[in-house]
């Protein structure tokens, strides 16, 4: 069962798709947003949340004090239930006296990052596993000129994966987890 782990609307449950998705530990997604919130990073960002899954990152984020949320999954079936969860979080939220923005792009995330525009202020990328380093390194250069000089990117890889490069950005922290790593990401300018 996937859930919202804390912020206003902590422990709400979230809607998952069949085996179609890979969702973020609830102790991975705890230590996260325990440093975001340590760090200031939350309140009143922008944040994309890529290859969004169920969309719990981007959302969780929302119910820590986020303002916007982009979750873009290109799976149609996972989309659906971004749709689903995003609607959930932002009406329980609305309750709570919280005006947020919760959209959902359906399209593959490097077509989503040459086309759009605007300002981000924490990103996740957390890809499935067999996404190749090149596609993820794509993807980071593509977002450099979406990100707010402050921002923060997060991508989550198997710990069995090779290390990508991260031209373009200072490598702040990295964090394993068992099977997986996060990496904490700067943009350089």
């Amino acid at each position: 069962m996937t859930r919202i782990i804390g912020g206003l609307v902590g422990s709400r449950k979230l809607a998952s798709p069949a085996k179609s998705t890979r969702p973020t530990a609830d102790r991975i997604r705890e230590s996260i947003f325990s440093s975001l919130e340590s760090k200031g990073a939350l309140a009143g960002s922008k944040v994309l949340d890529l290859y969004a899954g169920t969309g719990a990152l981007g959302l969780e984020a929302l119910s820590r004090g986020a303002v916007a949320t982009v979750l873009v999954e290109s799976n149609k079936m996972a989309a659906a239930v971004c749709i689903k969860n995003a609607r959930t979080v932002q009406d329980a939220l609305s309750d709570e006296g919280q005006e947020v923005s919760a959209k959902v792009q359906i399209q593959p995330v490097q077509k989503f990052l040459e086309a759009t525009t605007g300002s981000f202020d924490l990103v996740f990328i957390d890809p499935p596993y067999d996404l190749t380093n090149q596609e993820v390194e794509k993807n980071l250069e593509s977002l450099r000129l979406l990100v707010s000089e402050k921002a923060l990117v997060l991508v989550e890889r198997s710990s069995r994966v090779d290390a990508f490069s991260t031209s373009g950005y200072e490598l702040v922290d990295q964090k394993p987890f068992g099977d997986t790593v996060v990496y904490w990401l700067k943009p350089n300018y």
